[in-house]
This record gives C-alpha cells, sequence and structure tokens, in this order.
C-alpha cells in the first residue's frame, strides 16, 4: 500500500504547484488591467498568444526528462539519472540560445499573423523583447521541474514554483507600478522570475549532486545512442504537443467564426476544462513518476495497483468538476463573467462539460502513465489520430452547419479516441517477462 501513500502525496503536491501556474499570467494582468490605458494589457494578451505556441512546444523537456528519470531512479541508476538532466539540460541551453539568436524574425513572423491595432501591437512587442530574455531559463526550467518530478521530489516543485510567483509579484510590482515600465515591466519581471527559479532549483540539486560527480559523468554526455533515444523521444512529444495545440487553436477560430457570444461562451466554457486539467495533471505527473520507477523495476503488481486507484480518482476528479458546473452553472459561472447573454447561453452548453471531463480525465492520465512508460510513438500516434480522426470530421460538419454542438461533440470526440487509442495499449505494459518502451 506504499505506492498509494506515495500517489496521494505526490497527488495533492503536484495539483498545488499546478495551481500556481496560471498565477504568473493572472498577475501580469492584475498590475497591466489597472493602468490608464488598455492597450498595455491587450497587447500583453496578444503576445502571450505566441509565447504559448513557442513554450508549450518545448513542453517535451519537462515530459521527457520526467519518465527517463523516474526509470533510472526505478533501476536505482543515480548516474543514469543525473546523466537525463544533463543530458536534456544541454538541448534545452541550445534551444534556448537558438530562441534568442532568432528573436527578431520570430517576433516579426508572430506579430504579423495577429490581428491588433498598431499601439497594441507596439505593447505587445515590448513586452516580447522583454520577456524573450527569460526563454533559455523558462526551457532549463522545464529539465529541472522534469528531474525532480522524475525523483518523486514534488515539494521541490512547489517550491519553485511558489518562490518564482512571489518574485513575479514583487518585480512587477517594482517594474510596473514604481518605475512606471508597463508590458515592458510585465516582461521583465516574468523573465526575471524565470532566472531566480532556474538559479534556486540549480541550487537545490547542488545540495544532492556534487561537482566531481558531474565531471566524473562529462565524457558520457554526447552518447549517441543515449542522445539519439532522448532526441527520437522529445521529436515525439513535439508532434504529440502540436497535435494537442491545433486542435484547441482550430475549436477557438471556429468558435469565432460562429459570432462572438459562442467565441466568449466557448472561452468560458474551455476556462473550466483547463481548471479541470491543472488538477488532474497533478495526478498524471505523480503516476508518471511512480509507473516510471515501477515498470523500471518490474513490479507490475505494484504499477496494476497504481494505474487502478490514479483512472479512478482522475475520473471521479474529472467527473466532479464537470457535474458542478452543470448543476450549478450560474453560482459558478458568474465567477468567470458577469455578462448576462453569455451566462443565459451557458446554460445550453455544459452538460458538454461531462463527456469532454470524462473521457479527458482518462486520457490525461493513460498520458502520464505512457510518459512514464517514455511511450513517446504510441503518445504521438495517438494524439494524432485523435485529431484527424476525431475531431476534424466533426468539426469540418460543425462549421458547415454552423452548430456549436457539434463543435463540442467534436472535442468530445477528440479526448474519447485519446482515451481508447491510450487504454487498448495498457494491457501489454502490464504483462511479463519486460514493459515495452518505445
Amino acid at each position: 500500500m506504499d505506492v498509494l501513500r506515495r500517489f496521494f502525496q505526490l497527488s495533492v503536491t503536484n495539483i498545488l504547484a499546478n495551481l500556481l501556474v496560471p498565477l504568473a499570467g493572472l498577475i501580469d494582468i492584475a498590475f497591466l488591467g489597472h493602468l490608464s490605458e488598455i492597450r498595455h494589457l491587450a497587447g500583453v494578451a496578444l503576445a502571450t498568444v505566441l509565447f504559448n505556441y513557442l513554450y508549450w512546444t518545448f513542453g517535451f523537456l519537462r515530459m521527457g526528462t520526467t519518465g527517463m528519470t523516474a526509470q533510472a531512479m526505478g533501476r536505482q541508476d543515480g548516474d543514469a539519472a543525473l546523466l537525463v538532466g544533463l543530458r536534456n539540460g544541454v538541448i534545452a541551453l541550445a534551444l534556448g540560445t537558438t530562441i534568442l539568436l532568432f528573436q527578431h524574425p520570430l517576433k516579426m513572423a508572430g506579430f504579423a499573423l495577429l490581428s491588433a491595432t498598431p499601439e497594441v501591437k507596439a505593447a505587445g512587442q515590448a513586452f516580447y523583447d522583454a520577456l524573450i530574455w527569460g526563454a533559455p531559463a523558462t526551457l532549463l526550467n522545464f529539465v529541472v521541474l522534469g528531474w525532480f518530478l522524475g525523483r518523486s521530489q514534488s515539494s521541490r516543485v512547489l517550491v519553485l514554483s511558489a518562490m518564482s510567483n512571489l518574485a513575479n509579484v514583487g518585480l512587477d510590482y517594482l517594474f510596473i507600478v514604481r518605475w512606471g515600465k508597463e508590458s515592458a515591466g510585465a516582461g521583465a519581471a516574468t523573465a526575471l522570475s524565470q532566472l531566480l527559479m532556474l538559479i534556486t532549483g540549480l541550487w537545490l540539486v547542488s545540495r544532492e549532486v556534487s561537482i566531481a560527480q558531474v565531471q566524473r559523468l562529462t565524457h558520457q554526455l554526447l552518447n549517441p545512442t543515449a542522445l539519439k533515444a532522448a532526441v527520437m523521444l522529445n521529436g515525439e512529444l513535439v508532434l504529440r504537443t502540436f497535435a494537442l495545440i491545433t486542435t484547441f487553436a482550430v475549436f477557438t477560430n471556429l468558435s469565432s467564426k460562429m459570432g462572438s457570444e459562442i467565441l466568449a461562451t466557448n472561452a468560458v466554457l474551455l476556462q473550466v476544462v483547463t481548471l479541470a486539467a491543472y488538477f488532474i495533471d497533478g495526478l498524471a505527473f505523480a503516476t508518471e513518476s511512480l509507473a516510471g520507477m515501477l515498470s523500471a523495476q518490474g513490479n507490475l503488481q505494484q504499477l496494476r495497483l497504481l494505474l487502478r486507484v490514479a483512472l479512478a480518482t482522475s475520473l471521479s476528479l474529472g467527473l466532479l468538476i464537470g457535474l458542478s458546473f452543470t448543476l450549478a452553472p450560474t453560482a459558478l459561472f458568474q465567477l468567470l463573467t458577469n455578462h448576462r447573454e453569455i451566462l443565459d447561453r451557458l446554460g445550453d452548453f455544459t452538460p458538454w462539460l461531462l463527456p469532454v471531463l470524462g473521457f479527458g480525465s482518462i486520457a490525461y492520465l493513460l498520458d502520464g502513465y505512457f510518459l512514464g512508460l517514455t511511450a513517446g510513438r504510441l503518445l504521438r500516434r495517438s494524439a494524432v489520430i485523435a485529431a484527424l480522426v476525431g475531431f476534424m470530421p466533426m468539426a469540418i460538419s460543425a462549421q458547415y452547419f454552423r452548430s456549436a454542438h457539434l463543435l463540442w461533440l467534436a472535442l468530445a470526440l477528440f479526448m474519447m479516441v485519446r482515451a481508447v487509442t491510450l487504454g487498448i495499449n495498457v494491457p501489454q505494459t502490464l504483462q511479463e517477462p519486460s514493459l515495452p518502451h518505445s
């Protein structure tokens, strides 16, 4: 039963850490929203779209690091666990440096695709010019967080998240309120808070890893076989993430074509889906850490127990959140908007939260499970099939008939296909003599 105790301990800590993630954006909005000119707030919102694409694309650095580290810890191979962090750290540093080198072409291309007034674009570009310098630290933080999660040290992830957000609050106040730097100040505050988070994270790592140990492993850092395995896993996870991002981007774009009220209504409902994801991902991260360790140990009995409990908890949590907003829509949605026309319309669509969050909770949890097994090819294949077969045909029908209900059906089918395509592969991972890692 020790695995269950560890699962729930890790889950609670991960959920708390996850809920701190959106605070950075909310803090920026809170400070900028009280300035006399709204263009600064609008500009930051515009630039954030670009950074979401940029950073979400590199989320594989966190995911790949966690699974490979967890497996190394399951084998009780401390050197291998450290090499995973060092190797992915090198990749993160290289990618972060590349982003800095190409920051101007990225800015030109990104803002050319985004529609806004010249004043709003100027504010957004000022935010971008400051925040982009935090790119290397942000990507390295993905690796540090993934390494701690792989070692089941989610309390350290919570400490780093809390420290980063507290620093962001103080720096926002200093740059925006005291020094009047507006959107550029918001970008600088976030970039510096990421740098402080990295420094703190590396200090925590240094308490467990000596310089001598790092030097001893340096010659293995660029081992061709290990490096190829890391690059292949990361490549599969990039494609998986791109399929997920594109699905939600198409959903939002089609919503906008159905009118501003549908767009606003769907945006509010997606906030509920996002909120649920922060909770469920806490369970998925815990599953990822423990599944990686247990699979490396060949402990199939504990792995089965973990999966049963994790799936039941995830499904219960997803349905509970969906039911809460379905049964008491007015009271809960009033926390997100006070527009009467949107509140009146929301009641027609809240039932879609049940299938979306029901199937979604299974898909998110199985994502974590297979990330722990570093089954990148399966995760990529599942996401692409769900996008092309589950979502797109019904989304096209929704556009043709201009039906928001068909659009939500498309999203529910997307979640269902992800859950099914991952679920049918579970039995083979629980069979003797060994677990497949692709």
